[in-house]
């Protein structure tokens, strides 16, 4: 019987299509990927939103608020113990010139000498600490650590003989001149408009530094409020840098 052996509609030309698609590489082929579980895996903890991780972020004004009201309670709890031992921390102050007089200079800004005198300190102690602080903790901690030793170093070397110097003013007078100069030195606007409003609140203070009412440490005052200076000079190094740097820039 003659004719052709291959059934009806059969196509050569798809068997060699089919081979040569056989033969290619398999990896030349696209790959799906891994697949992914539509759910969450069992015991792993899903990702924070964005929002969630912004709203973990330390706010500024709540860390100022934190510190400052936490260290006035220090101060509080220190004067309390001291009533509770017959004012005996008292004689852990400054005294000039004497070499146990040292250890007051670490000590004396938080002594004070009577609740009066403790609460005489305490509002402008919150307020202008706090403003110190708006800026940054770590740059007002930085500053104020400025301020107690130049405060404490200079009382000591020019205090009266035989006195005995306490109290935070020494800080307060030091924080009033940190922030009436700071803008002056970084050249924001912010930190000037703060300066003046704190000038006009409370710049009448800085007649304290000067020698007048007996029993006042007119010496704390003076160095204090240097010491706030020279805090403000050396905090905004970087800024002043910044400024320096842009000023090198060849005009385009």
């Amino acid at each position: 019987m003659t004719g052709s052996t291959q059934p009806s509609g059969f196509d050569p030309s798809r068997l060699d299509a089919i081979r040569a698609q056989l033969a290619q590489p398999r990896a030349s082929q696209p790959s799906a990927g891994p697949r992914v579980p539509s759910g969450p895996a069992p015991n792993r903890p899903l990702p924070a939103p964005a929002n969630r991780r912004e709203r973990q972020q330390p706010v500024p004004w709540l860390q100022a608020a934190i510190v400052i009201v936490g260290f006035t309670a220090l101060l509080y709890l220190v004067e309390f113990i001291d009533g509770l031992t017959d004012h005996r921390l008292d004689h852990g102050g400054i005294e000039p010139r004497t070499v146990d007089g040292l250890w007051g200079i670490l000590f004396a800004p938080v002594l004070h000498a009577s609740w009066n005198h403790l609460a005489a300190n305490t509002i402008p102690l919150l307020i202008l600490g706090f403003l110190v602080l708006l800026s940054g903790v770590g740059r007002g901690i930085w500053a104020t650590a400025i301020i107690w030793l130049i405060a404490g170093a200079g009382t000591w070397l020019t205090g009266g003989a035989h006195t005995v110097h306490l109290g935070a003013s020494s800080l307060i007078f030091g924080w009033l001149t940190f922030l009436i100069v700071r803008g002056l030195f970084t050249r924001k606007l912010i930190q000037i408009f703060i300066g003046l409003a704190v000038l006009a609140f409370y710049g009448s203070l800085l007649w304290g530094v000067l020698p007048g009412n007996v029993g006042i440490s007119w010496q704390g005052h003076l160095f204090g409020a240097i010491g706030g200076v020279i805090a403000a000079w050396i905090v905004s190094a970087d800024a002043r840098e910044s400024r320096k740097k842009q000023k090198a820039l060849p005009a385009l």
